[in-house]
């Protein structure tokens, strides 16, 4: 036994098809509507723009993490992707950059200074007064033994050669102008960035 379609149950359908169509066209397709309705896992999360600091590109990336100071919780980031506003990634993000959230809950990320005595094997934390101070000190005590003041034909050069320096690519143009500055003012002259790495 077959049903007849009538002309008007034949014009309902075809209605009902071209607005399907036609919502589809629009962009509100079922399977949208229903995940819009779904919690969404960044629901409860605090977003914050960040740099990658990986490389001298700059990739714009978005943080997202959850916690409240409000109620002392610490905050912890769960979830990295790239920032579609950033005009240098637009969005997408390298392996490394892809990475980041395993950077940074890696067990074996260091977190603050350490040193490892002469003839030990051991690494112990310090302080970061104490590391900056250490650092001061060997810089200065290598700079005082090996500063050359003039060159052999008696030529003023003021130039300290046993040292050299590796900046960070991922700084401002303000932090790399300052470091520069102040390292060719110490008379350092090997100077580079990440970036050439």
């Amino acid at each position: 036994m077959t049903a007849q379609m009538t002309r008007r149950q034949f014009f309902k359908v075809t209605a009902g098809g071209v607005a399907s169509v036609g919502l589809g066209a629009l962009g509100l397709s079922p399977e949208q509507v229903q995940a819009a309705t779904r919690p969404f896992k960044l629901e409860r999360t605090t977003e914050a723009r960040n740099i990658c600091p990986y490389c001298s590109v700059s990739c714009g990336v978005l943080m997202y993490s959850i916690g409240d100071k409000a109620k002392n919780v610490k905050a912890e980031i769960i979830h990295i992707e790239g920032d579609p506003d950033n005009p240098v990634n637009r969005g997408t993000l390298c392996p490394k950059g892809a990475g980041l959230l395993d950077m940074i809950h890696s067990p074996n990320r260091l977190k603050y200074p350490e040193v490892r005595e002469a003839g030990t094997s051991e690494w112990k934390r310090i302080s970061w007064d104490e590391a900056i101070t250490r650092i001061a000190t060997h810089m200065r005590a290598d700079r005082d033994a090996n500063f050359q003041a003039k060159n052999a034909d008696g030529v003023t050069v003021n130039r300290w050669q046993s040292a050299g320096f590796l900046a960070s690519s991922a700084a401002s143009n303000e932090a790399g102008y300052l470091t520069n500055k102040v390292l060719r003012g110490l008379g350092m002259t090997a100077i580079d960035t990440q970036a050439r790495i």
